[in-house]
């Protein structure tokens, strides 16, 4: 599968600018350290925020006002701050039976096609809380599902769910994801190069570029 690999020193900007390009209808956040600046550019920028879909790739089985909630993080940069729509999961219920209802309520009983869908990569490969080894990575029919990890249980999205979008845009930056976005891009069997997307994008700061040789 083909991925389009943007390398720029402002990860940031770049994501924003293609926000703005696609002008989405429905958009798929991540969690993590990187996607939590451009939220925050998000926030600035004019948009018809009334009229877009918020969704999430995966949360923590946490309350939403814990630090460790991805909808935390995404409520203080971003969606506290503009009217847009938001489906958050309900990670103090840890249900991925009502995440999943949700979402077929939303695009019916085809494909989770959201317009875009920002990813993160961890220095393992993983993405969403798809992790190496784990037995989510093999789920073919379940939109959602719960698993187990040290810090906490969480729900993440499938990769039926995550596959269906049509664009995935993977947010890289930092040295300690240069392996990770080497296996990628060489097409090793990690998570995050299990995302076939109808187009994949990844923009990566220089740092988190594999060296040649």
């Amino acid at each position: 599968m083909k991925r389009e690999l943007l390398v720029i020193p402002d990860v940031t900007e770049e994501a924003a600018r293609v926000f703005l390009n696609e002008r989405p209808r429905t958009v798929l956040l991540a969690g993590g350290r990187t996607p939590r600046p451009l939220y925050a550019r998000l926030a600035s920028l004019r948009y018809t925020w009334a009229a877009l879909d918020v969704f999430f790739s995966d949360e923590r089985c946490v309350p939403p006002d814990h630090p460790d909630s991805n909808f935390r993080m995404a409520h203080e940069a971003l969606l506290s701050k503009v009217p847009a729509i938001v489906h958050r999961m309900r990670g103090e219920t840890c249900d991925a039976d009502a995440y999943e209802r949700e979402l077929r309520s939303f695009f019916g009983q085809g494909p989770t096609a959201f317009d875009l869908a920002f990813l993160g990569m961890g220095a393992d490969g993983h993405t969403a809380s798809l992790f190496p080894g784990d037995p989510a990575l093999e789920e073919t029919q379940r939109l959602v599902v719960r698993v187990q990890r040290p810090d906490h249980p969480r729900l993440t999205l499938t990769l039926p769910a995550l596959c269906a979008s049509r664009l995935a845009v993977f947010l890289v930056s930092g040295a300690e994801k240069r392996e990770a976005l080497r296996q990628v891009l060489s097409g090793e069997d990690v998570p995050a190069a299990r995302v076939a997307a109808r187009r994949v994008v990844i923009i990566a700061d220089p740092a988190a570029v594999p060296t040649a040789g």
